[in-house]
């Protein structure tokens, strides 16, 4: 016999994690008092919504679900943001929340809140645990279900007593769950349509989105797009699934994309979509484009084929499946002079920026970063004109970016940079954020320090929330409120106070030598680069 803190202790060993992250309170102390006894590394964040982030990070390093365990009632909430964040992105988390005593439910006693009911719409799934012999099987089958199908969260609200309570511990080897059957293989007669609309098409392009991860299918997109000769333009969640140099990779599309990109969606008979939802950000007139284009959408959630933009052919499946199906068939394309165009275009493309004195050039910096960085590397993003330079200007060598897309969450950067580098030691992390989105954040210095945490952070210093700055510019005749970050700390003594190397820098003469620097510290690092206020996004 032990007790359900135990029980979940046993699970999580059960399913072979081995860090998990998070932030104890009253309502959860039983099971961190079993963990204690467990080889479980637990990783103490200094906010809860950052330990749902730095969980993400590693489950999207690794393929797995990150865990992350908060407190019942403001522990719980506040990671309702980092579960939005995970859910809008389709990454596999399990969240682990404390709750008040089971009979105590209901009447709003100290640090209850209803956090199943408040997290419905941000998670895949949710247990609200009433007998502690349901633990081993909800468990089992939370892992399964944030890991198949559409990865996402799921939340599992545990009251003190059921960690209490004592049971038989026995661990399910097998999840059965009636109704939940995620389709993977794409259906042939589909599979022959959308090899017909290829084999008819002269201006094809593929369109991948962050599904493509979730599905380990960037070799197979690749070879799908080698095979028949199709251009390939990404979302922002795409990036990295093929590396800036492939010559049938042609960058980012949507608002913030660049031109070929653009124009390359515009100009296609057949837009391919793969594990994307075709956002308003990726595609700001979806109906349109579907009336001149044939459209084939690709993706495991049949939920989102067809919901934004009109598909002519859909077709259900997990992508790294669906994609070896269409290469079993050969074809004949004739897209040789399509190509050329886009070539063309690319060509067009600005590659160096002029500089302006007392600043750094975001975009030549971040360029010069991923040229000395080189292969295996992960960039992190955060949210404002650091994505969007990060986005159009890291130079991708099988490297791996990740940023937050659907939600565009501010604070993701640094958190989600701790949970990459744990997953992947051996590879470089670097964080890049601005000095808005650093102060959301900047309390993880310590979670850095005291677990040994030995990630890059590049902060882009233009004393402005820059996008919501630029924004005011154009639409709103440079009316700028709110925007003025005045009052800021001084993050070169900030970082001092941390026992952090660091660095500032203010023109591109000096930014190969402190890249360097940074890259070739053994422990963590902050540069900070001082940019014109006035620099745009694009």
């Amino acid at each position: 016999m032990i007790n359900g803190a135990k029980a979940v202790v046993k699970c999580l060993e059960k399913e072979q994690v081995p860090v998990i992250f998070g932030y104890p309170g009253a309502a959860i102390c039983p099971f961190y008092d079993e963990l204690s006894e467990s080889g479980i590394r637990h990783i103490l964040v200094r906010q809860e919504q950052n330990a749902g982030h730095a969980a993400s990070g590693y489950a999207r390093m690794t393929g797995r679900p990150g865990v992350c365990v908060v407190t019942s009632g403001p522990g719980a909430t506040n990671l309702i943001t980092a579960l939005a964040t995970a859910y809008m992105d389709s990454i596999p988390l399990i969240a682990i929340t404390g709750q008040v005593s089971s009979d105590l439910l209901g009447r709003d006693v100290f640090q209850e809140v209803d956090i199943t009911g408040a997290a419905e719409p941000f998670t895949k799934h949710s247990y609200l645990l009433k007998d502690a012999a349901d633990i081993p099987k909800v468990f089992k089958e939370a892992f399964y279900i944030a890991s198949t199908g559409r990865p996402g969260p799921v939340l599992i609200d545990l009251p003190v007593d059921i960690q209490k309570q004592m049971i038989d511990f026995q661990y399910p080897h097998q999840v059965s769950i009636r109704g939940y059957n995620p389709n993977v293989k794409g259906h042939v007669i589909q599979i022959k349509r959308v090899l017909q609309a290829i084999e008819e098409a002269k201006r094809p392009v593929i369109c991948v989105g962050g599904g493509a991860f979730a599905s380990d299918a960037a070799g197979q997109i690749h070879a799908f797009s080698e095979q028949f000769q199709i251009p390939v333009v990404s979302t922002m969640m795409g990036i990295s699934i093929m590396n800036t140099d492939d010559p049938l990779y042609y960058g980012m599309l949507g608002m913030h994309g660049n031109k070929c990109a653009n124009r390359a969606i515009h100009d296609s008979d057949l837009l391919i979509i793969i594990g994307a939802r075709v956002g308003d950000r990726a595609v700001s007139t979806p109906n349109i484009l579907a009336k001149r284009t044939r459209v084939v959408h690709i993706d495991i959630d049949p939920a989102e084929i067809g919901k934004n933009m009109h598909t002519s052919i859909p077709l259900v499946g997990d992508a790294a499946t669906v994609l070896e199906q269409l290469c079993e068939k050969e074809l004949q394309t004739d897209t040789e002079e399509w190509i050329e165009l886009l070539d063309e275009l690319r060509a067009q493309l600005p590659r160096e920026l002029p500089e302006r004195e007392g600043y750094v050039n975001p975009k030549n910096f971040l360029r010069l970063l991923s040229e000395k960085t080189g292969e295996n590397a992960v960039f992190v993003a955060d949210v404002g004109q650091n994505q969007i330079w990060s986005a159009n200007n890291l130079m991708i060598k099988n490297s791996r970016f990740l940023t937050t897309g659907g939600m565009g969450t501010m604070g993701y950067s640094v958190p989600a940079a701790v949970g990459a580098k744990l997953a992947c030691p051996d590879r470089q992390v670097v964080a890049v954020c601005g000095d808005g989105s650093f102060q959301m954040q900047l309390c993880e210095l310590a979670t850095i320090c005291q677990h040994g945490v030995p990630v890059k952070i590049v902060v882009m210093t233009n004393t402005k929330l820059g996008m919501v700055r630029e924004l005011q510019y154009q639409g709103y005749r440079a009316n700028y409120v709110g925007v003025d970050l005045s009052g800021s700390p001084d993050f070169m003594k900030l970082t001092d106070a941390y026992g952090i190397a660091h660095r500032r820098i203010s023109g591109m003469d000096e930014a190969g030598q402190a890249i360097d620097e940074m890259l070739n510290a053994e422990g963590p690092y902050l540069l900070e680069c001082i940019v014109d206020p006035m620099e745009s996004s694009l």
